[in-house]
């Protein structure tokens, strides 16, 4: 933003004069331009193995002898970038834009390029869906640049799905706030008096620095309102003119504020030991757990809390929460002989505890309860701490008989004393008689999984089951992480594979936002290619068709990653939405055929995402439509991924 001193003002008329007028340079019409001085220099001008200097550009084009920075001061995003370095911020996906060229070129020239380092990206949705990848992964927030008014709206799919699965992104928006100095043309066409109201709905905190100590103050400010529970996105917009003008300190030294990590709220000692005399006295309590967990750490907790009191826990799809492995790992089914249930940081409490049948009878649908009466309902999670209102992310109000508010990691060393204090040896020893039990009915499940998985093993397109379990055999003895399953693989990877680390499943993209899953994906196996391990995404067509230059950026930043297509050709959920109501409407047999595949069908043409794939350095092979093929192929695709470059397999499927 522009100061009140007269000649700082000076200084950024002439700037901006210089732009107008190299601006104007590019508009000139080519007969015009041939006739040049500049343009017959540059005709004479020899090839060179060097690229040309910075001022034979200038005498070539015309532009104008604009002075350095460094004969005025130090420029503001200098500073800032002195202000993001002390932060722990290792990666900056961004799409470039004239609107904070100031803080890029610091970045990359004055910066460094390192801590953070600039990863191209040709989509600011794909910049904020790696950032929230990557999260989910490493536990640490990436920040973003995003221009102005168009590139926050390409960027605000991506910012939605963060604050619905509660994951710090930190994003910094271009703008141009001072009309007397803003350039004509497309920088103001980009800019608004308040760009931050486009999400200020969805984000948990936003600012406007006017000064180079606001930004500094703003800055760290932001990183630990996103980085304490519950976490979620924060946005600043930074003003061009903050960005290029020389630093002023009005005669205060700048500083830059200590950042000192928040303490994770946890629940209310009373709750929660109202909350264990409840789950021990109960004799069947269920744990239901949704975006609750997000370390090994808290997966060890919960296990030891689900032990302590032999409660099944069901795993929604927010994180991993608990070992797919462990025999107290039990699905959606044991809610209904529930007496307790302790709900963990669940994002739809109402679904949980009741179904809802879209009967599609006066565009309404019927409710059905899946808990008896008199089931006690207690809810630990950070949900009612951001709760905004326009955005209905929150679901249905579900009354419950217990809640605390707190996060569940931070809680649960708390609730497992108090569950080992309020045990008795009589309730001790009821509790260790469930346990042969528990691990008949688990097994029991398990087996009856591996049989519905045997269905149509050797189907052609193939099976979702047989597309799960190829590839596991391939990388199951590497470090795996199944980072991302953006298709509707029928759960299979969830409901067949041993995981029991957080990365081995990341979760749900929160908002449900299409295009979220190839990003997602490639923020996750940066994380996970820092720790040397090995990463694969199960990735849906329609999804990658959203924004596929995500793939390019994989390449260029050689992040590693093995995508396995589950091409089913098709958006397959809204072709039973269609098919459905044509049902209900008596549609399809007075028409003869079905039709659902208007509007819903990715064929005629196939993509061929493998070609896709490759003509963006990837490795690439496909369709494969044999199952066959596909172990052969998955095996090359894992020894080009173990050599850190990225591959694809174009597998054909069936529909789920």
């Amino acid at each position: 933003m522009a100061r009140g001193d007269s000649g700082l003002k000076v200084d950024r008329r002439k700037f901006l004069t210089g732009v107008a007028v190299a601006g104007a340079a590019g508009t000139v019409a080519p007969h015009a331009a041939d006739a040049t001085p500049a343009a017959s220099a540059a005709a004479a001008r020899l090839p060179s193995a060097l690229p040309p200097t910075a001022q034979t550009i200038a005498a070539e084009t015309g532009t104008p002898d604009i002075p350095p920075y460094s004969q005025h001061g130090r420029p503001g995003s200098d500073f800032m970038v002195d202000v993001i370095k002390t932060l722990d911020i290792k990666y900056l996906p961004a799409n470039p834009a004239s609107s904070f060229r100031g803080i890029h070129e610091s970045l990359i020239d004055y910066g460094g390029n390192k801590q953070p380092e600039f990863l191209t990206c040709m989509h600011e949705e794909s910049a904020v869906g790696m950032a929230h990848g990557y999260f989910k992964v490493a536990g640490k927030p990436l920040m973003t640049l995003v221009h102005g008014t168009v590139g926050l709206q390409h960027a605000s799919m991506g910012i939605y799905n963060a604050f619905c699965d509660r994951v710090p992104v930190i994003i910094m928006g271009g703008t141009d706030l001072d009309a007397a100095y803003r350039p004509p043309g497309v920088p103001t066409v980009h800019s608004a008096q308040d760009i931050n109201a486009m999400v200020r709905d969805y984000t948990k905190w936003d600012d406007t620095p006017v000064s180079a100590q606001h930004f500094a103050q703003s800055f760290v400010r932001a990183y630990k309102i996103a980085t304490t529970p519950p976490y979620g996105p924060v946005m600043l917009a930074l003003d061009a003119g903050l960005q290029q003008e020389p630093i002023e300190d009005h005669g205060q030294k700048l500083y830059i504020p200590k950042y000192v990590k928040g303490a994770p709220p946890q629940g209310e000692m009373g709750a929660v030991r109202e909350a264990a005399r409840l789950l021990v006295n109960a004799e069947r309590p269920v744990i239901v757990a949704d975006r609750a967990i997000n370390t090994t750490q808290g997966i060890k907790l919960l296990v030891q809390l689900a032990e302590l009191l032999q409660a099944p826990v069901v795993r929604q799809r927010g994180r991993l929460n608990f070992p797919t492995t462990h025999y107290l790992s039990r699905p959606a089914g044991v809610i209904r002989q529930a007496d307790v249930i302790l709900g963990l940081e669940l994002s739809d409490y109402w679904a949980t505890v009741n179904g809802f049948v879209d009967n599609n009878e006066h565009g309404v649908g019927m409710n059905e309860s899946h808990i008896k009466p008199g089931t006690k309902l207690i809810s630990l999670g950070n949900h009612d701490l951001m709760t905004k209102s326009n955005y209905q992310e929150f679901q249905r109000f579900q009354s419950v008989d217990l809640q605390m508010a707190g996060d569940v990691e931070a809680t649960l060393p708390s609730l497992i004393e108090a569950v080992k204090s309020a045990l008795t040896s009589d309730r001790k020893a009821a509790i260790e008689r469930k346990i042969e039990a528990n691990k008949k009915a688990w097994q029991k499940g398990r087996d009856n999984t591996h049989q519905l998985a045997a269905i149509a093993w050797d189907a052609s397109p193939i099976s979702t089951a047989r597309l799960v379990m190829e590839t596991y055999n391939q990388v199951k003895d590497l470090d795996w992480s199944m980072a991302v399953e953006s298709g509707n693989t029928s759960n299979w990877a969830r409901r067949l594979l041993p995981m029991d680390k957080h990365y081995h499943w990341t979760g749900s993209s929160g908002g449900y936002g299409v295009g979220w899953g190839s990003p997602a994906a490639v923020g996750a196996a940066l994380a996970n290619r820092d720790e040397g391990r090995f990463t694969v995404n199960f990735q849906g067509d329609g999804d990658l068709m959203y924004a596929p230059g995500v793939l390019w950026t994989a390449a260029r930043h050689k992040i590693p990653l093995l995508t396995v297509m589950h091409n089913n050709r098709g958006y397959h959920q809204e072709v039973m939405h269609v098919q459905r109501l044509a049902n209900f409407r008596n549609r399809v047999a007075y028409l003869g055929n079905d039709m659902a595949p208007i509007g819903t069908s990715i064929q005629n043409p196939d993509v061929e995402y493998h070609k896709l794939a490759e003509s963006m350095g990837w490795w690439a092979k496909g369709p494969i439509k044999d199952p066959a093929e596909l172990g052969p192929a998955l095996k090359e695709a894992v020894v080009v991924v173990k050599s850190g470059q990225p591959a694809l397999l174009n597998v054909w499927t069936q529909p789920r």
